[in-house]
């Protein structure tokens, strides 16, 4: 069975959180999340590198000790020293992490002072209002877990795109290679590309003598077979996912495409104009009395609703059939119109790589403009730039850039929003920045019109120019933190600035629908990676679809200008 990097990580990221709550040594437990970071992020299968003789202890933030356990996780499966501290943690703690918002110190906090062992025991002292007395948690900390209590299930939430993509794609590969099979295609909320997936529907046309269902269910990642048939089978995965495989005709391949790709309010509304024709539109084609009249492609489907073809990121009913039946749906961003990234950090903060690194792989990208925006000083990073050593970086910036030929590296600093929003360093040092990338990194409990206060007078210094991951979500692991998201955009189109795409897979943040807010104010947006290393360059595409999800055009997006253009939309004065 094959090992991802995702279930690598993930069992590194659980083993530092219960190890946090054993109260192990912070540096330890550092190691294993920085560890668990660039696995997640790295470009290449761990599995494969090790097939290929790659020394893993070369990896930033691996080292000797971690390759060898990332070596026994992909050889066996299984992770010694997590089944080691699982076995000696508490059940009870294993489950309350399981709830959203709730981290290894709190769940020790709850278990240790109020004798919490369930999650039945946590909403009784919730309700009753003893976690608020706790020290770090507050009328607000317990109204929240309350909240989300009301919402917890304990079942798997839905997976995060990244980690789909990373399940599907050798699964597809694995179809394709089957005798007989012809085309196949991920449907559904991945191929729409929302930022999370609760399972994978699989067309696939094939002739009659394939054995692509046999083949499907023997998939060395099955753990269950759900249903197995002539037509369709089910099965979960290892992973927890489950996956629907279909194999329709040729001629219905477009139909069954547009159905099982959704959204279902727009499949509806597909549906409903198709009635006013007298039409019926299933997933077996568009027919008129018993005759099929389309189906072989999504665009015959559209075409007889009168309609052109809609892009898939496109479908969730937000007026893009009207758009469509106007001619006025966008010209969707892609990934050929960016022409740089305007986030990402090195290692002179908490990045791997150096700046000359950084450059070269954004050039080999084919970028003409990098940003290397590391963090300032406060709250968030130990080994945040002070002034002193912001200067030194503009200085090493720019003799870097005598050397480089055919990419510009700008100056930038990613700035902590102080709680009084005030900014990390002071405009001495700003002003010979080429911008600025401004972030709330702390205190995120704030009251919202307080924490909407913060930012706004953050953005009234006229070294300001981006606000980055403007809601600080962290998807199935942090909620937004509670702020007038409308009114933040609005006076950044006053003042000249702008707010940022976080293309990093776990963030995604704006959100899809707060994306199509800001064009529809004419407020346009910034997408960069947040990269912390060379690889995290190609979350770009994560960041694109979520753009484009949020109708998004290259006239939108800041960093799809020339390098002159851009200087002159970051210029404040």
């Amino acid at each position: 069975m094959p090992i991802h990097n995702t279930e690598i990580a993930d069992s590194f990221d659980r083993l530092a959180d219960l190890l946090e709550v054993e109260g192990a040594n912070p540096f330890r437990v550092r190691a294993y999340r920085n560890a668990a970071r660039t696995v997640r992020g790295y470009g290449k299968s761990m599995a494969e590198l090790l097939a290929q003789g790659e020394d893993l202890s070369e990896l930033p933030d691996i080292g000797k000790d971690l390759a060898a356990k990332i070596r026994t996780f992909v050889d066996t499966g299984k992770l010694p020293l997590l089944e080691e501290v699982e076995a000696r943690t508490p059940a009870a703690l294993s489950t309350l992490m399981k709830v959203p918002g709730l981290g290894p110190k709190r769940v020790k906090a709850l278990y240790e002072e109020l004798n919490i062992r369930s999650v039945d025991d946590l909403k009784r002292a919730a309700r009753s209002g003893k976690i608020r007395e706790l020290a770090g948690f507050g009328k607000k900390t317990e109204a929240m877990i309350r909240q989300r209590l009301e919402h917890f299930t304990g079942e798997t939430p839905r997976v995060k795109l990244i980690i789909a993509e990373e399940i599907a794609r050798p699964l597809v590969q694995y179809l394709k290679q089957i005798e007989g099979v012809k085309e196949v295609t991920v449907a559904g909320s991945y191929r729409r590309r929302r930022d999370t997936v609760g399972d994978l529907d699989i067309l696939a046309t094939a002739t009659r003598s394939s054995p692509v269902m046999d083949r499907f269910v023997a998939y060395d990642e099955v753990d269950e077979i759900i249903s197995h048939g002539k037509t369709r089978s089910t099965v979960r995965l290892h992973s927890g996912l489950q996956v629907d495989l279909r194999v329709v005709p040729q001629v219905s391949y477009g139909a069954a495409l547009h159905y099982f790709t959704g959204s279902k309010a727009h499949n509806i509304a597909v549906r409903t104009l198709g009635v006013k024709k007298k039409l019926k539109i299933n997933e077996y084609g568009v027919f008129k009395g018993d005759k099929r009249i389309a189906g072989r492609t999504e665009e015959e489907v559209y075409r007889k609703v009168g309609l052109p073809w809609i892009e898939p990121e496109l479908r969730e009913q937000r007026g893009e059939l009207e758009a469509a039946r106007d001619g006025n749906l966008p010209a969707l961003i892609r990934q050929k119109d960016i022409r740089g990234d305007l986030h990402c950090h090195t290692k002179a903060s908490d990045g791997h790589h150096s700046l000359r690194q950084m450059a070269q792989a954004a050039a080999e990208r084919g970028y003409e403009y990098l940003a290397i925006s590391d963090h300032s000083r406060h709250v968030t990073v130990a080994n945040g730039l002070d002034s002193k050593r912001l200067l030194a970086q503009i200085g090493a910036i720019d003799r870097l850039n005598e050397k480089l030929d055919g990419i510009k590296v700008l100056k930038a600093i990613e700035l902590d929003i102080l709680s009084d929003g005030t900014l990390d360093l002071p405009d001495s040092v700003l002003k010979k920045l080429d911008f600025t990338v401004c972030s709330v990194h702390y205190k995120f409990d704030l009251p919202r019109k307080q924490q909407t206060e913060r930012v706004l007078r953050a953005m009234d210094n006229r070294y300001f120019n981006i606000f980055a991951h403007p809601t600080g979500r962290l998807i199935n692991e942090r909620e937004p933190y509670d702020i007038d998201l409308e009114k933040i955009m609005q006076a950044a189109l006053e003042r000249g600035c702008f707010l940022e795409l976080n293309a990093q897979p776990d963030r995604l943040d704006l959100t899809d629908e707060a994306c199509k807010l800001a064009k529809d104010m004419g407020l346009r947006v910034a997408i960069s990676t947040d990269a912390h290393s060379t690889s995290d360059l190609d979350y770009m595409r994560f960041g694109i679809d979520q753009a484009r999800r949020g109708w998004l055009e290259p006239k939108d997006v800041i960093n799809t200008q020339s390098l002159k253009a851009l200087r002159k939309l970051l210029d404040r004065t």
